[in-house]
């Protein structure tokens, strides 16, 4: 498909205040999957585009979406379905800012892991967009709490792993309340028979758009290390201390290798936290926070759980073990080598994995670059630290909070330097800020006794 003329925003059909808050968000050209599928989506073609995490597709459909949502009506209007939750809050956040041009716009989350009854009741003050996952969503239709009669854009949000994920009987059943005069967008990193078989089944002659990611395969440094079964523990270890790495994510094939690995990792002085499904989902969300504002070093992670996490710049990405496909490949390592920065991409590789290791070379139409692990340099003391921590404040966005309120407090009254403050992030009933290390002490003792915003609050490490 060709690509627009212009680049701009304001080349598009799109409402004046739409532009203007493009503007005040910073938003000025569009990535190449927004230049590309915009103008189809803003015509009500039905689209399915590949694309990436980190590609700016949230943006592309939310965009879209908006311009046909009437807030004075208080139907359903646009429906976009997630994978995980925390793609869904993340999606929510982005289509919240875009919201901004839409006076009196209303979106509800409804995800799994969560309460049913509080998510109900939102539901009978209308919603105007809706952000879920598929099983949360099913429950609500099915119960009669949600309705779709006057939808217009339904949205698959990185459909392939919704399919990985077993979500392939909901999605049908879900169709079965979905008014059949709508926009369908189905955006996937990858597009396998299952998602060629969606498309059929659920889009009208869509539109194919396929961007390559916003990273480039030179920006990254891709290397393999052939070892014996019983050598990848002692190789991970060298890896961290032969690059010198300070962070990474590091991708295992199952929960149990998630975790004795986040284990080892722990007993050899690397800070690393573990992630899979049977985390629950606080305890999900809490990692995911600790390792995007550094206050976890490393992320072990299964593919399925590392969906949503969009680090802006990380240094390296380790395969523990190859995935079964090359696709699955090229996703993980994309997550390194973003925005123009360089990354780092190692790959462990078994006598058992040579096979996988093959069909990487051929997708790449390259030969891998393997080493041993001899080659590596090994120090036993060698020690990755998170730089920061992390706070939990008992208030939030019910309490009227704001990341200025919190960074107020602690340069103002609580003395601290504004660079000993990293991430906040504002949620319903908390706050949790990422603080240097050296300031935690001094942070725990202001928490303790003074106020932010005018209020008392409880603060502890986690």
């Amino acid at each position: 498909m060709t690509p627009t003329t212009s680049k701009r925003f304001a080349s598009l059909n799109i409402a004046a205040k739409q532009l203007k808050n493009l503007g005040d968000l910073g938003y000025e050209t569009m990535t190449p999957i927004q230049a590309q599928s915009l103008p189809v989506i803003l015509s009500g073609k039905d689209v399915i585009a590949q694309a990436k995490t980190g590609s700016g597709k949230t943006a592309a459909f939310g965009i879209g979406l908006l311009e046909k949502v009437d807030s004075t009506k208080p139907d359903v209007q646009a429906m976009v379905l997630c994978p995980t939750r925390e793609l869904a809050d993340q999606v929510g956040r982005e289509l919240r800012s875009l919201a901004r041009a839409v006076d009196n716009t209303k979106l509800v989350s409804l995800c799994g892991g969560k309460p049913f009854g509080p998510q109900k009741a939102t539901l009978q003050y209308g919603a105007h967009i809706v952000v879920g996952t598929p099983g949360r969503l099913l429950d609500h239709l099915q119960r009669g709490t949600l309705h779709l009669g006057k939808l217009q854009t339904l949205v698959f949000d990185e459909a392939d792993r919704m399919l990985d994920m077993g979500f392939a009987e909901p999605i049908k059943d879900i169709m079965r309340f979905v008014p059949r005069k709508r926009q369908t967008l189905l955006f996937s990193a990858t597009y396998p028979a299952e998602i060629q078989a969606i498309g059929t089944a659920f889009l009208k002659n869509p539109s194919m758009v396929s961007v390559d990611a916003e990273h480039s395969g030179e920006a990254i440094e891709q290397l393999f290390y052939e070892v014996n079964h019983h050598e990848r523990n002692k190789t991970l270890l060298a890896l961290f201390c032969h690059y010198k790495l300070n962070a990474a994510l590091v991708f295992c094939q199952t929960k149990v290798d998630c975790d004795q690995v986040a284990a080892m990792l722990q007993q050899n002085h690397i800070h690393a936290l573990a992630i899979h499904g049977d985390l629950d989902q606080r305890e999900r969300d809490r990692v995911l926070l600790q390792f995007a504002n550094s206050s976890c070093a490393v992320l072990v992670a299964t593919d399925v759980a590392a969906r949503g996490l969009d680090m802006k710049s990380l240094p390296a990405v380790i395969n523990y073990e190859l995935p079964r496909d090359a696709q699955t490949y090229i996703h993980r390592i994309g997550r390194t080598g973003r925005a123009g920065a360089s990354g780092l991409a190692l790959s462990i590789v078994t006598q058992s994995e040579q096979a996988r290791l093959r069909n990487i070379e051929k997708y790449l139409n390259e030969p891998c670059v393997c080493d041993v692990y001899a080659s590596l340099d090994q120090d036993p003391g060698y020690a990755v630290r998170a730089p920061m921590v992390t706070v939990e404040i008992n208030a939030g966005r019910k309490q009227k909070f704001r990341p200025g309120d919190i960074l107020g407090g602690l340069t103002g009254m609580g003395g601290l330097p504004a660079s000993a403050i990293g991430k906040i992030d504002i949620l319903d009933m908390n706050s949790f800020v990422a603080i240097e290390k050296r300031a935690v002490k001094s942070t725990l003792e202001f928490l303790s006794e003074g106020k932010i915003k005018g209020r008392s609050v409880k603060a502890r490490q986690i």
